[in-house]
């Protein structure tokens, strides 16, 4: 992180330099050395402003005291970059969260009718024959029941075929219309098909019916598949791949 890089590198610039006694502050630059130490003084403070606003000064100046002095250390010298890192990996950790939480409520100011048209969909679906509802609230139907294995766990990797539209009907992607079975692990896709593909013996066909939140949430993913929406998918488990 270039922030990172500039406070390890003020600390580099201030080991070249000796501070002496504490002395009243200047009021003119006498002389060339004056003029360079007061201007990388000025460079340093102008880096730590980058991203840095919550800087304590009196143990800041403290710390370039103690370490040009190499007394009084209140952190072992090994144990400074870490201590930097983790600070600024936990800030950048919580701005990421507030820009995904603000995205999140922006997508359902914008988008909050796909949510309702999803709910309203699967409140009904769940009551028509067949349709089996698990604790995630995940929906299917039993097309055609295979007697082969099933999927271990989330980790197996598996060889299927399947058809996806949104609840409009419209196929967004469809391994079935290429022709060409598709490969994948099971914790790399979304929740409702790792779930759902882990129900299945080798040979099944099933459709699933994956609430938003099982699904892309507030995402969208191309053009056809919008925030919040509910996802209806035909998949037959070919094989288990080993």
């Amino acid at each position: 992180m270039k922030v990172i890089k500039s406070i390890l590198s003020i600390a580099v610039v201030a080991s070249m330099f000796s501070c002496g006694n504490q002395k009243a502050d200047v009021k003119s630059l006498e002389t060339e050395i004056d003029s360079v130490s007061y201007a990388i003084g000025l460079t340093m403070s102008s880096q730590l402003k980058q991203g840095f606003d919550e800087v304590n000064k009196d143990i800041l100046t403290q710390a370039i005291k103690n370490g040009l002095d190499s007394t009084n250390l209140l952190i072992e010298s090994k144990d400074v970059q870490n201590v930097i890192k983790t600070y600024f990996q936990k800030k950048q950790a919580s701005k990421m969260k507030e820009q995904q939480e603000k995205a999140a409520k922006d997508a359902e100011a914008k988008f909050g009718e796909n949510k309702k048209a999803g709910e309203d969909f699967l409140a009904e679906n769940k009551t028509k024959e067949g349709v089996v509802t698990t604790a995630s609230g995940l929906q299917y139907i039993i097309l055609k029941e295979g007697n082969g294995e099933k999927p271990a766990d989330a980790t197996a990797k598996v060889k299927v075929h399947y058809h996806g539209t949104n609840l409009e009907g419209k196929v967004f992607d469809s391994s079935v219309d290429r022709g060409t079975p598709t490969e994948f692990g099971l914790n790399q896709v979304i929740k409702g098909w790792t779930e759902g593909v882990q129900l299945m013996h080798v040979g099944s066909k099933y459709k699933f019916f994956i609430p938003q939140a099982l699904a892309y949430g507030a995402q969208q993913k191309g053009a056809d598949i919008k925030p919040f929406s509910t996802l209806v998918f035909e998949i037959e488990l070919l094989e288990i791949k080993k």
